[in-house]
């Protein structure tokens, strides 16, 4: 029965694909709206995820997203910018769907490099402060993307995170104005799959499209194997190809943004967590 051998790995093929499509989606209906869409192939991403099927946790473990207060990331291209990523101790409160869902507030700082003048050394100058907001679907593990509140500063924050022409404009939250949670991190890796990231028209609509698996990489910071790759676009911006590629590895998450590589990792601290906090409130 020669045919027999053939079916089953296929079969199996078949179940996982499944699986993973129903995880983040993919079985739904895709988006249109040619308004924000300057790549032309938004049908292509889904935003119909299966929401409704998810119980919440605001700590966690993704294989390549980490979600436990006091992680810290930094991510630098030497002398011209930096990312600082810290998961705060905060959480907030989405309300979405007739629901309340406690999400776990990630920080991200994004820095310059400033010549110092009159031969004076130069410093990193924090130009964006954005506090963006994840929960972990129990179920699945995706990752959920509920909002963020952006600070854009273009002449930098001072010392006390103050900005005298500060920009909003990146902002939104799942629930207000129609804005819908995307995955920044399926809880399955399915390669090929694509998916809305932010669903917040017509502004916030990143997309995630998991480009590569099983990479070996190297960075300041270390080594690992079996990291994954996608390609962050933003088909409001025209923005749509390669080139705002990310590589996650194994228990370490974010290694690589475009040119910035992870040189430090571990944990910060984080005072008045309270592990048993409920997730979500019905």
């Amino acid at each position: 029965m020669m045919p027999s051998q053939n079916i089953r790995p296929k079969m199996f093929l078949l179940t996982i694909f499944f699986a993973a499509a129903l995880s983040i989606g993919l079985l739904g209906t895709g988006v249109q709206a040619d308004e924000y869409d300057l790549c032309g192939d938004n049908d292509e991403f889904t935003a119909d995820f299966l929401i409704d099927d998810c119980q919440f946790k605001n700590v966690g473990v993704n294989p390549y997203f980490i979600l436990t207060p006091g992680y810290q990331k930094i991510l630098e291209l030497e002398e011209e910018e930096r990312s600082i990523e810290t998961v705060l101790c905060e959480t907030k409160t989405i309300n979405f769907d007739d629901r309340q869902i406690h999400t776990r507030v990630y920080e991200e700082r994004a820095q310059e490099w400033e010549e110092g003048e009159d031969g004076e050394p130069g410093e990193w100058v924090t130009v964006e402060i954005s506090r963006n907001w994840f929960a972990i679907c129990k179920k699945t593990n995706d990752v959920y993307y509920f909002g963020e509140w952006s600070r854009d500063c273009e002449e930098g924050f001072d010392e006390n995170d103050e900005c005298e022409d500060e920009s909003n404009e990146g902002s939104w939250e799942a629930g207000v104005d129609g804005a819908m949670p995307g995955i920044m991190m399926p809880g399955t890796f399915l390669l090929g799959a694509r998916y809305f990231q932010e669903y917040a028209p017509p502004n916030a609509v990143d997309r995630g499209e998991n480009a590569a698996m099983g990479l070996d990489v190297e960075v300041p910071a270390g080594s690992w194997s079996g990291c994954v790759q996608i390609y962050d676009t933003n088909p409001a911006e025209g923005e749509c190809g390669e080139d705002d590629a990310k590589t996650y590895c194994y228990g370490v998450g974010l290694v690589q943004d475009q040119d910035m590589q992870l040189v430090e990792y571990g944990f910060a601290g984080c005072n008045n967590y309270l592990p048993e906090e409920d997730d979500e409130e019905e």
